[in-house]
């Protein structure tokens, strides 16, 4: 099995090979490395997008708007990430933002994994019918568990999510009134039996 220290120098490599600038394989080195880290094909789809490179033309999307339609070639989902992770604090304030016609999107979703942990909220990512649910770039759950090749993304969303407690108000005083029963007084009697934190609080 190959480190994911292999995976991060030789995606970087490969990428410099590609045409790209040692300043963005840098970043799809890290991606690939996420991609694989998380259980997601990043090797697999990288290898093939630089295959289908060589035949076919990609548009650069270097401004990100809420609506961003390709003009006739799919869009190069390296140059859209780098460009969505660049404007992140910009376009946040977006309550969606759409994508249409992206090539190999699976290398795209590291990207918006890393802007989540930038502006500290989850990001709600669908590709078609794949779904993913970044949570600050610590963790990614989705309902796509295949080892394959994504090499069209037709319809592309990105919800930001706000910040919310997933507990009731009810629930956090029944837990925090149960919490103070730490702070008992001691009494020989308690300590004897292992309540409180006695002489020494190692525990």
């Amino acid at each position: 099995m190959k480190s994911l220290s292999e995976i991060d120098t030789i995606s970087k490599r490969a990428t410099k090979a590609a045409g790209f600038s040692w300043g963005v394989a840098e970043e799809v080195g890290k991606n690939i490395r996420i991609l694989e880290m998380f259980g997601l094909p990043g090797i697999k789809n990288l290898n093939d997008f630089y295959k289908k490179k060589r035949e076919n033309k990609f548009e650069n999307l270097n401004l990100i708007n809420s609506e961003n339609k390709s003009s006739n070639n799919k869009f190069c989902p390296i140059i859209a990430g780098i460009s969505f992770l660049d404007q992140i604090k910009n376009i946040e304030k977006l309550n969606e933002i759409k994508f249409e016609n992206m090539g190999y999107p699976i290398l795209f979703l590291p990207f918006v994994s890393r802007a989540s942990e930038i502006i500290g909220k989850r990001i709600f990512l669908k590709i078609d019918d794949k779904e993913f649910l970044l949570n600050f770039h610590n963790n990614i759950y989705s309902n796509f568990l295949k080892n394959e090749i994504v090499e069209l993304g037709d319809n592309i969303s990105i919800k930001f999510m706000n910040n919310i407690d997933l507990f009731t108000h009810k629930e956090w005083i029944e837990l925090y009134n149960l919490s103070e029963n730490t702070f008992v007084e001691e009494s020989d009697s308690l300590k004897t039996t292992g309540a409180g934190a006695g002489l020494t609080d190692n525990d």
